[in-house]
């Protein structure tokens, strides 16, 4: 079932949604069949007499879009890596707290997949009932207030989030909750607002909870006093979860509107006794005309009566950055330098556990309830990198609680699976390589092709294509691309060849449909102007993980940078002649894309002619195995694509890693050259030119 289907649902949802909640009593707790409230959170809204004129410091610490970095360490590359990781973002937080009287520490989610630590407890040793997941583990010793959902939880699907999180979920799949047993989850409460279960028309998780906590403050006499204040926390996930994990989620849950249960719950929240209103938002910001269906929601959530504050996610920013350039923090309404969004204290807290998110509160009692000093708010992300561009130290317990896990995951990593003559990377495939893109694309061909020979004899007289994208294109610098050095290949390898969970699908496409697919991927490029002298960055804000391309001598194409959006795939040809709308392709892919993430054009799931069981990686690794040994003339050399010859009066140029021109070289690359070995940006990338006449 489609979220079409639950379109006139939505308007009878809200309602009936209140009516159940109202029948939770004084609970702070509310919602769906997740867990209850915390330990700490206090029932009833009776509200202990607090004097008029007492003051208190409140600060709100985020993290966000953790992805189960729980060390400072990169299992792709088996090193050590300083600049991420919650054992140095637990350090902040212990300073912070040292610093700040009163303190809620909130995660914003997308906290359980994103390592090979997170993929070996939900895949390859699944996590027992009683066992509790490494991030939680540590995330209860650091002493969580609360946490929110964000859209990577559901990729292990419903079974494995009911379990991690300790719920008893009411959804079609799973077993009536008063048959399931609670499993070990996190310590702390989780809430989530806008996704429900189709089965019981309710929300998924608690919607929100308020936390009690008793703060240190100071009477108007002077005195130092110990009082209540009641913290609402309300959470959203992207309501694009119904495409990005389809699989795992259609016909079991829904999507409502951020604003609109917001716009709901925010008012009772109020009614059960909340003094604040924090609202946990995994999304950023988008000032276009609201959508129930919207991906980045927070700017309108601002605007919802009784928010006092916003801990969002989702995009791997930072904010507040006076100096930034995101053009989601360049809004109306939207102070970057303050940290505000129509007047309401944001902060993201980037991701990775590189930065903490602090909004320090000032609170002053009015005799009847607490309110919030706008002018004494404060709001930063502190980098887990000091000023000196030295690290933090990590803290010793995180490792210490996680050992086991840690050292599990290595040796299953290290499992060998075949050999390779070459260096397999993505520095380049910005501008042509595809040393790390074809194995990925023959692996997903060669699996969709057994498939549809053994079981889909219809579309056997079909060709079999295949795309995959550089998923490690540098966004947090020269350390993050695909780096897989020559000789033995193991599972730690392919996982850094294929980063993410997808499952392998495989769409049937017309010849149109396929050209509509790569100008959608060719946004990955700026406009480029022949004529001005200036020097032009050639890649745009356009993700990597969405720059699908073909790696195959058939299928070939050029790119114009020189033409705008949507008009730029020139020459495109198979097997010598050109596409036209007559021609019919199977394309391997991943649910991901096929289900809609990316937006691209016709992908939206009714062209799906098979949706695997089995994972990318899985598929890939097989395929290694296989082979046993892998080369570049066979397996890293051919290019489906290239720039349209344009001579430009400028440089234009692009960044990657530092110290990797030979790697272009290696590639036969031969018109990228070296403009300057540091870019500026002081994420350890040069400057390199691309001649695109040559």
């Amino acid at each position: 079932m489609s979220d079409v289907h639950y379109q006139v649902a939505r308007l009878a949802v809200l309602a009936a949604a209140a009516a159940a909640l109202a029948a939770c009593g004084s609970d702070d707790s509310a919602g769906g069949s997740g867990a209850g409230g915390s330990a700490g959170t206090a029932g009833g809204t009776s509200q202990a007499a607090v004097a008029a004129g007492t003051k208190t410091t409140l600060a709100l610490l985020e993290t966000t879009d953790l992805h189960t970095n729980v060390r400072s360490y990169d299992y792709f590359k088996l090193a050590d890596d300083s600049s991420l990781g919650f054992e140095r973002v637990s350090t902040l937080i212990k300073q912070a707290r040292a610093e700040f009287p009163n303190t809620v520490l909130l995660d914003n989610g997308d906290t359980i997949q994103g390592t090979a630590l997170a993929d070996y407890q939900a895949q390859v040793n699944p996590l027992k009932c009683s066992e509790t997941l490494a991030m939680y583990k540590v995330m209860n010793d650091a002493g969580y207030d609360g946490g929110g959902i964000g859209n990577h939880e559901f990729n292990y699907g419903l079974a494995y989030l009911n379990q991690v999180t300790g719920n008893k979920f009411s959804v079609e799949g799973l077993p009536d909750p008063a048959q399931q047993t609670a499993c070990a989850g996190p310590a702390f409460p989780q809430v989530l607002a806008n996704v429900y279960s189709v089965k019981t028309r309710k929300p998924l998780f608690n919607p929100y909870t308020i936390i009690t906590k008793q703060v240190k403050a100071t009477a108007p006499d002077g005195k130092a006093v110990t009082v209540p204040v009641k913290i609402g926390i309300i959470g959203f996930a992207p309501p694009a979860i119904m495409s990005w994990d389809k699989r795992w989620l259609d016909g079991k849950v829904y999507t409502v509107g951020v604003k609109e249960a917001a716009e709901q719950f925010v008012p009772e929240m109020r009614a059960k006794g909340a003094d604040l209103v924090v609202v946990i938002s995994h999304g950023g910001l988008d000032s276009s005309a609201y959508s129930p269906d919207m991906e980045n929601g927070s700017w309108h959530l601002s605007k919802v009566a009784g928010v006092d504050a916003m801990l969002i996610g989702h995009s791997h920013q930072i904010f507040p950055d006076a100096a930034s350039t995101v053009p989601q923090f360049n809004l109306p309404g939207v102070d970057k330098a303050k940290g505000t969004v129509n007047g309401v204290p944001t902060v993201m807290a980037n991701y990775w556990g590189k930065h903490l998110g602090v909004i320090k509160l000032q609170l002053a009692h009015t005799g009847s309830r607490w309110t919030v000093d706008t002018s004494a708010t404060k709001v930063e992300a502190r980098s887990i990198q000091n000023a000196d561009k030295t690290y933090v130290a990590a803290d010793a317990a995180v490792a210490a609680k996680v050992d086991t896990e840690h050292k599990a995951t290595i040796t299953y990593v290290k499992t060998p699976i075949g050999t390779t003559d070459y260096r397999m990377s993505s520095y380049f495939a910005d501008v042509g390589d595809p040393g790390a893109i074809q194995i990925v694309n023959q692996a997903q061909a060669a699996y969709v092709k057994d498939y549809i020979d053994a079981n889909l004899p219809a579309l056997k007289s079909l060709p079999v294509l295949s795309v995959s994208a550089p998923f490690k294109s540098g966004f947090g610098g020269g350390n993050d691309y695909t780096d897989v050095q020559a000789g033995n290949l193991a599972i730690n390898n392919a996982a850094d060849l294929y980063l993410y969970p997808n499952t392998v699908y495989a769409v049937k496409v017309n010849g149109d449909e396929v050209k509509a697919w790569l100008e959608t991927a060719a946004k990955r490029f700026n406009q480029i102007s022949t004529t001005t002298t200036a020097d032009q960055q050639l890649i745009s804000s356009f993700p990597g993980y969405n720059f699908d391309m073909f790696t195959t001598p058939d299928l070939q194409y050029e790119i114009d940078v020189t033409q705008p959006v949507g008009s730029r795939i020139k020459n495109l040809t198979y097997k010598g002649a050109p596409l036209t709308a007559a021609q019919q392709f199977i394309v391997a892919t991943n649910n991901y894309r096929a289900s809609g993430g990316g937006n691209f054009p016709g992908l939206d799931g009714s062209k799906t002619v098979y949706a695997s069981p089995d994972a990318n990686r899985d598929v890939l690794i097989a395929y290694i195995k296989k082979a046993a040994s892998i080369t570049r003339a066979a397996n890293g050399n051919a290019r489906s694509w290239r720039f349209t010859k344009v001579a430009t009066a400028g440089k234009v140029v692009f960044s990657s890693a530092q110290g990797q021109l030979p790697q272009a070289q290696a590639a036969g690359l031969t018109n990228i050259s070296l403009d300057k070995a540091d870019d500026g940006s002081g994420k350890n990338l040069s400057r390199y030119l691309v001649d695109l006449n040559g």
